[in-house]
């Protein structure tokens, strides 16, 4: 026993050595807004709704377009860790930029600003953030403020998560063995908090967290989808890591899908 308790203690002795390293940063740009962007008017607050779950009838959908031609995305370099460049034969390719071949944005973050009345308890069940092949999976994602956050190590080799958040507790959780779980929660609405690993300082993800249950992420079609939304007008925000933001009001009746298209300014 006491062997198993000294090579516990020497192992999160270099879990956190390795934790504090310095790696390369990623900053969001989730304060900036693209000079082009049309400018948000405030919205007035929709229909009261009862406390709880999401209980409208009204929907949004729509799009996120590239306007100009879209970077190339890079090769990523694991070869630092051989357990990573071993789980991925044929290179990732960074995802700060990524589009389909229809000039569509994946990965970015839409939620109600403005418009939201009432109050929506977090839920209890957890969202889940993988590390996979030395890869954050989602890379961009929502959670309610107070909503558990399950952070798994799906890898055979150290991870560290080390969380950035402004207005919310940072933290810096190493964790050595496959199969460890880190829950934790942000108790304040923050866009966005970043994650990263250094350890392997390719990998970052980007949280949205706000008050309510009206956010999506574009899929890898470049939609997304916002649904039980109560009559009203909203100012919806599209943040993307590497572009800043775009707005647009939209105003829906009971029972009413409006579709939109946000578009972002090419680099």
């Amino acid at each position: 026993m006491a062997r198993i308790q000294s090579c516990s203690a020497l192992l999160v002795a270099v879990a956190v050595a390795i934790g504090c390293g310095s790696g390369k940063s990623q900053n969001a740009s989730a304060g900036s807004t693209n000079a082009g962007a049309p400018q948000a008017t405030s919205a007035q607050p929709a229909a009261a709704p009862s406390q709880g779950a999401p209980d409208g009838s009204a929907s949004i959908t729509g799009t996120i377009r590239l306007d100009g031609q879209a970077p190339k995305g890079e090769a990523v370099k694991m070869n630092a860790d051989p357990a990573c460049q071993a789980a991925h034969p044929t290179p990732l390719l960074s995802e700060d930029i990524a589009v389909t071949e229809s000039g569509l944005l994946k990965h970015v973050f839409v939620y109600a600003k403005e418009g939201v009345k009432g109050t929506y308890p977090a839920p209890a069940t957890p969202v889940q953030l993988d590390q996979a092949g030395c890869w954050y999976t989602p890379h961009v994602f929502g959670i309610q403020a107070n909503q558990p956050l399950e952070i798994v190590n799906s890898d055979a080799t150290l991870h560290n998560v080390n969380a950035k958040p402004a207005a919310n507790q940072p933290f810096n959780v190493a964790q050595p063995v496959k199969g460890m779980k880190t829950t934790k929660k942000f108790a304040k609405p923050e866009i966005m908090v970043s994650f990263k690993c250094n350890v392997h300082p390719w990998m970052h993800a980007y949280a949205g967290v706000v008050e309510h249950p009206f956010f999506a992420v574009s899929g890898a079609d470049g939609s997304f989808t916002i649904s039980g939304l109560p009559a009203g007008t909203y100012v919806l925000e599209a943040w993307q890591e590497k572009l800043g933001t775009q707005s647009q009001t939209v105003t829906v009746g009971e029972g009413e899908s409006k579709s939109v298209e946000l578009t972002f300014k090419a680099p």
